[in-house]
């Protein structure tokens, strides 16, 4: 026989697991995005949270007042922030590389109003941004955030988080090293021939003063500048896989800091 039941310990355990999900529905990439309609992200909150509600065990949620439920709403909900923000803040390694590309570039006062993050962004970084993003999502991104969201609650049931706040800052503290060099390593082509083209310059000028090498030089680095990203545009594979990779080490290190 069909057992329909549904009783209020239920229904308290369904809206932790949509608090969860909505907050990393609210920060995690791609699915954070503006452009997606709110009624979408509300139904596929709610969808999600009904196919975990019937496969995850049901663990006996104890408060004593309504005053400690909400605890444990504020506890879910923080949860889900921190997994989304793990997964979002690799998105900043491509606004870093796309800046300093730009700053040796020329291009650093060219800037783009992005309406997926309402943020200014430069040049080089939208097209490090969106050209990332389309081959992350390609590869699988979703897939993987939905099935780390799925596990955390293996790793941290309803009401299980413990937060600790040295694991959390040691896991920010590697993010900020991975965040220089590989923001580095993605603008290193650019910054590596423009360092070249300014000691070319340097030497022109020293030969031959009558020129005017800062109207030449600022031309000629905007045209190595492109050329450049031209060029490397085989490299969007690799910095894809590269952020891949740090997604995930970001996401594993942000969950075990809530063990």
């Amino acid at each position: 026989m069909l057992d329909l039941s549904f009783s209020i310990t239920d229904l308290e355990f369904f809206l932790l697991i949509l608090t969860r999900i909505s907050s990393f529905v609210f920060v995690a990439p791609f699915f954070s995005m503006d452009g997606t309609p709110r009624n979408i992200k509300v139904g596929f909150s709610v969808l999600f949270s009904v196919l975990l509600y019937n496969i995850l065990p049901k663990p006996e949620i104890v408060y004593g007042t309504v005053l400690g439920f909400g605890l444990i709403v504020v506890k879910e909900a923080l949860t889900g922030l921190i997994i989304g923000y793990s997964a979002s803040i690799v998105r900043y390694i491509l606004a870093m590389a796309g800046h300093i590309s730009d700053m040796e570039s020329g291009l650093s006062m060219a800037t783009l109003f992005d309406p997926a993050t309402r943020e200014n962004i430069t040049i080089t970084g939208a097209y490090y941004n969106y050209g990332v993003t389309l081959m992350l999502f390609i590869s699988g991104m979703y897939q993987f955030l939905l099935a780390a969201l799925k596990e955390s609650y293996v790793l941290i049931p309803v009401n299980g988080a413990v937060f600790s706040t040295e694991k959390l800052l040691s896991s920010i503290v590697i993010f900020l090293g991975d965040y220089l060099m590989l923001g580095f390593r993605i603008c290193l082509p650019i910054f590596s021939t423009m360092l070249v083209l300014n000691a070319v310059l340097g030497i022109l000028a020293k030969v031959s003063p009558q020129m005017n090498m800062f109207a030449v030089g600022m031309q000629l680095k905007v045209l190595t500048g492109l050329g450049i990203l031209f060029v490397t545009v085989a490299m969007m594979p690799s910095i894809s896989t590269m952020l891949m990779d740090e997604m995930r080490k970001m996401v594993t290190l942000f969950v075990e800091s809530m063990l």
